[in-house]
């Protein structure tokens, strides 16, 4: 018969141990384990990089947190990926300090997860905070200072700040001036600027992105870097080609850009019945062409005729932007495009933001001050994908386009043009090249309410087949995409060894003959690989063992963190014992 263990007698250290990798490696580390050892690596870091203790353990947020649901979610735009099934971040980090994001990087490599960086949560796709392999989320909603400088016509912005804060701040300190970026609202800075960002002052201005004059970055190696010691190439990259391929970005420098004291806006909609077909084709030929002042978005829906009970229909809406008063605006479309019939009552003269309002949807009257609220009117199921066209649709191709957006009775378009300014802007002037020679982009828009598998793989399905009908109409050669505009179904990358081969698949649609440089950028900044997600920008071929270092592995993030949590145990034992 066994002898019980006396409560007194001394526990081996090494038994210990022994215990404790058993118990660790049979399954992936607690939230707990993994929590206790990254906070430590933190305060360790944080005091060696910084000299002096900072107060980490409050950005650190562990599933057991009651907390956790509502911020990972607070910050999700796309239905589809907050569900029950949905991959979970072991740990989301709420930095509110550079050297937050600094220590955060360091323990991040640490560990071997994957990080995902988070600014607005608008990515189409999600990629900001899900992933398939284990990972963590970095969630930069707290860098949202908007410091405005009139006299220089710029302004620092916090990686984490909305659209909206960005306007209402730059208005606060000045009528005189705006800025040339996305209409809506609660899209935060960090995915808008670094993806290339746009809005009705393009053609105009040009891309939110073309107006950065200087960046913060916190690199790899954890160093935050401007734009004078990052370097030309890389402050070329993050300004188009994903700030989350190089490093967290921390703030953006962006040039002001002058509006008038009034700018008029409208919206005009004609329905196939009401010779839409013909409003459509010369809005190909005119929108691209007529005055910068003048920015034309084209909406088709599908929808209920209502001449017709019981009849289809195809809705074509047009919502302007001009930069300038009303009696000219109108003066000038009266000439140029007399199919949209544009009268001075359709009209509204405003100040420039109002017209921020008015385009964010907002009721009439709404105060100035619903630009500050970051979240949206409501969170739906949504799938978007992305074309450019470069030769007009001809009418005969509209009535069979109008055809099959009936049938499939519910994806829409958003007809986004492009000339002006765009047209002016050399392709290699910044990663995102879709410039010179585009008339307009497509958005393919779907949402959709009911939850569920059955609906999301209908709705998709919708999408995906009208994607494939356009398919005569649109570039090619590659077929073109934007990237704010994320779309994981033209191509993904695993990170892994055939990383370079997988992300010039959808990186020549993204970037064209840009990708390159990005590669190469890429790979002299991050040559492990370490910022990465399904898209990300890939580095160049190496050998197979070189590849597959930080390859984002399951397994490979198991080991580590189990020996870094065995370290620290090791650490406080032998403090136990000596």
């Amino acid at each position: 018969m066994m002898t019980p263990r006396s409560p007194s007698a001394p526990v081996s250290p090494l038994l210990l141990v022994f215990l404790l990798f058993v118990s660790v490696s049979s399954s992936l580390c607690s939230p707990a384990s993994l929590h206790d050892a990254f906070l430590q690596c933190l305060l360790n870091n944080t005091q060696t990089l910084h000299g002096q203790q900072q107060e980490p353990s409050q950005m650190l947020h562990a599933p057991t947190d009651l907390s956790f649901p509502t911020l990972l979610g607070s910050l999700v735009r796309n239905r589809r990926f907050n569900t029950s099934s949905t991959p979970k971040p072991l740990l989301i980090l709420t930095p509110s300090h550079p050297s937050h994001v600094q220590s955060a990087v360091v323990c991040a490599r640490r560990t071997g997860a994957e990080l995902r960086i988070r600014s607005g949560g608008h990515d189409f796709e999600g990629t900001s905070y899900v992933s398939r392999a284990p990972f963590l989320v970095l969630d930069m909603f707290n860098f949202r200072s908007v410091d405005v400088d009139v006299e220089q016509e710029t302004a620092w912005v916090g990686t984490g700040a909305t659209l909206g804060e960005v306007y209402y701040r730059i208005w606060e300190k000045s009528g005189l001036y705006g800025f040339n970026a996305g209409v809506c609202p609660t899209v935060g800075v960090g995915g808008h600027l670094s993806g290339g960002g746009y809005g009705n002052m393009l053609r105009k201005y040009g891309l939110a992105s073309d107006s950065v004059v200087d960046a913060q970055i916190v690199d790899v190696e954890g160093r935050v870097l401007d734009r004078s010691s990052m370097g030309e190439d890389l402050f070329w990259a993050i300004r188009g080609g994903g700030g989350a391929s190089f490093g967290v970005i921390l703030s953006y420098r962006v040039r002001l850009v002058p509006v008038p004291n009034v700018v008029t806006v409208f919206r005009v909609w004609r329905t196939i019945e009401e010779n839409a077909t013909e409003l459509v084709y010369q809005w190909q030929n005119i929108a691209p062409r007529t005055d910068n002042d003048l920015f034309m978005r084209l909406l088709l829906q599908p929808a209920s005729s209502e001449r017709q009970k019981g009849a289809k229909t195809v809705n074509a809406s047009v919502l302007a932007l001009f930069l300038g008063n009303a009696d000219r605006l109108v003066s000038m479309l009266d000439g140029e495009f007399p199919e949209l019939g544009l009268r001075k009552e359709d009209c509204a003269e405003m100040s420039w933001i109002e017209s921020v309002l008015w385009w964010g949807d907002f009721d009439s009257g709404t105060a100035v001050e619903a630009l500050l609220d970051r979240m949206p009117k409501s969170v739906s199921f949504l799938k978007r994908k992305s074309d450019y066209v470069q030769e007009p649709i001809s009418r005969e191709e509209l009535e069979l386009l109008w055809d099959k957006m009936i049938e499939l009775g519910k994806v829409g378009f958003v007809f986004n043009p492009y000339g002006g300014k765009m047209g002016e802007i050399p392709v290699s002037d910044a990663p995102f090249p879709h410039r010179a020679g585009n008339l307009f982009k497509i958005q393919y828009s779907i949402s959709w309410s009911e939850d569920g598998t059955e609906a999301e793989q209908s709705n998709l399905g919708k999408t995906r087949e009208l994607y494939n009908f356009m398919t005569p109409y649109v570039s090619k050669n590659p077929r073109r995409a934007f990237l704010n505009y994320r779309d994981l179904d033209i191509g993904i990358t695993e990170n892994g060894e055939n990383s370079y081969k997988e992300g010039s698949v959808y990186g020549v649609k993204y970037f064209a003959e840009n990708f390159k440089r990005l590669v190469k950028v890429k790979t002299e900044v991050d040559p492990q690989n370490f910022f990465r997600n399904e898209q990300s920008i890939p580095v160049l071929p190496r050998s197979s063992s070189a590849m597959t270092q930080n390859s984002g592995s399951t397994e490979r993030t198991r080991k580590v963190m189990v020996l870094v949590i065995l370290f620290l145990f090791l650490k406080d034992l032998m403090t136990i014992y000596s």
